[in-house]
């Protein structure tokens, strides 16, 4: 008897035990819930936030690209044959100059954020002030009248591909639109929104009609279009100029070359000639240019 009222009492012992237990446990259950249901609100909120930041992000700056293939090009690249539908970085070094062609081929766009000068203190260039010894021969500037023209001078950090060179007038490049729109940027200390559109007469030449430039320099947004062809002969044959009387070609006699030349070898380098004092580019008439090296003989040296 006493037996069975032990193991009564057990058995109640046991079933309140195990009741205070499911009790204690209940609780502990419906907290974990809680606090998972938590992070995962915490983590569905994250994921939610996150696509929109990506977006402000990954905004293109590039859309201008669309419908062109992206390559890359050997600053100088001396052959002048073109890619059809590309886009090419024609900056030297680290600058952003884009070029475009269409589908023939033909270069008929260039532009720049920012164009930056060329520094030959900080940057490679040859003895006579250029990235590269020679420029692309795109087919065209076999012809005598017609030069390698940059689109975007070595001064101004192009480089010398044939997606940064154009057959031009000899004059219109030396002495024509095209040099004092180049001068005009130099003298600035660089120009911001540049852009460059190239014609031309047909699909077949690589001999562009026309030239359309578009930059700001100093705040004030400028514009020079202008033919592919001798601006004087033009202006001649609209009765604006007058002929001028000759002048003698020989060299001004004036100044002591040995204080410019500064290793003594009888040459005058572009970079001595700038650490002198003397400002690009020295013409054919000055008295510095008999001891200069112009090798492309257009009467110029550090254009």
């Amino acid at each position: 008897m006493k037996t069975l009222i032990k193991l009564g009492l057990l058995a109640s012992i046991s079933f309140a035990l195990v009741g205070c237990s499911e009790e204690k446990t209940a609780p502990v259950e419906q907290q974990t819930t809680e606090s998972t249901q938590q992070v995962n609100d915490n983590q569905s909120n994250t994921q939610e936030k996150q696509p929109a930041q990506k977006e402000e992000k990954t905004t293109s700056s590039k859309d201008e690209f669309k419908g062109y293939k992206l390559i890359k090009a050997n600053a100088c690249d001396l052959s002048g044959s073109r890619e059809a539908n590309v886009v090419v970085d024609i900056g030297f070094g680290n600058r952003e100059y884009w070029a475009f062609t269409n589908e023939y081929g033909q270069l008929i766009r260039v532009t720049a954020k920012k164009i930056t000068l060329q520094n030959d203190r900080t940057e490679q260039v040859t003895s006579s002030g250029r990235y590269c010894r020679d420029e692309a021969k795109v087919p065209g500037v076999e012809r005598k009248d017609l030069d390698e023209g940059h689109v975007i001078a070595d001064s101004l950090g192009g480089v010398s591909n044939a997606y940064n060179i154009t057959p031009q007038d000899s004059t219109l490049n030396r002495h024509g639109d095209q040099a004092y729109m180049e001068d005009a940027i130099r003298k600035a200390g660089g120009a911001t929104d540049f852009e460059a559109i190239i014609t031309y007469p047909n699909t077949k030449t690589q001999i562009p009609s026309r030239y359309k430039y578009t930059y700001t320099i100093k705040g004030n947004r400028v514009v020079d279009e202008y033919a592919n062809g001798n601006p004087d002969k033009r202006n001649e044959e609209l009765g604006l100029t007058k002929k001028q009387p000759t002048t003698s070609s020989k060299p001004q006699t004036k100044g002591d070359v040995s204080a410019v030349d500064t290793d003594g070898n009888g040459q005058v380098t572009i970079k001595e000639a700038k650490a002198a004092g003397f400002k690009m580019p020295i013409t054919k008439d000055h008295w510095l240019y008999p001891y200069m090296d112009d090798r492309d003989g257009d009467g110029l040296v550090g254009e």
